[in-house]
């Protein structure tokens, strides 16, 4: 059943804080906002959007440095403070002219529900609320900010048959 639906698979969207970071939230004195990203998550992304599957970032923060990560990765959709977010999954939807089962969300908190519901699947992390645990397809062994991320997107990759291809490169 979930392979089934990590196969129909055709766009990603993740949330940060708590899922590509470790949601704690970095202040300086002088109030500037820092966020510790995961290079093993990254490359999970970038070879990821390599197989076709489009990835996108839908937080209800915005961060300069949300910006400047989805730029790093090739992430072209980027949704930040959102405060409905299953408004920015269906927009994204539309656009891409995607249905929902061919959609996945991955959520840490009450607040990603709506979009977890609503798509074809649903993935968070073990440090998740209870709530949201249940309403999850599938959760990741890694936490959120270690490696979380990665472990979804090799789950995609596995399910539709591109992950060898993608590792292979690395093994030459």
């Amino acid at each position: 059943m979930l392979l089934s639906r990590a196969k129909l698979i055709k766009l990603v969207a993740f949330d940060v804080d708590g899922v590509m970071t470790d949601g704690g939230l970095y202040l300086s004195d002088s109030g500037n906002e820092f966020k510790r990203f995961n290079t093993l998550d990254g490359l999970g992304v970038k070879l990821l959007k390599a197989t076709g599957v489009q990835v996108a970032i839908i937080t209800g923060r915005t961060s300069k440095c949300v910006t400047l990560r989805a730029q790093n990765l090739g992430i072209e959709h980027v949704y930040q403070g959102v405060e409905h977010k299953l408004n920015a999954m269906n927009d994204l939807l539309n656009k891409l002219k995607l249905t929902r089962d061919a959609a996945a969300y991955m959520g840490d908190d009450v607040v990603d529900l709506t979009v977890m519901r609503h798509v074809g699947l649903a993935i968070s992390v073990p440090d998740a609320p209870q709530l949201v645990r249940e309403h999850a397809n599938y959760i990741t062994q890694r936490r959120g900010g270690h490696g979380a991320v990665r472990e979804a997107c090799e789950l995609v990759m596995h399910a539709q048959g591109t992950l060898d291809t993608q590792l292979a490169q690395y093994l030459v």
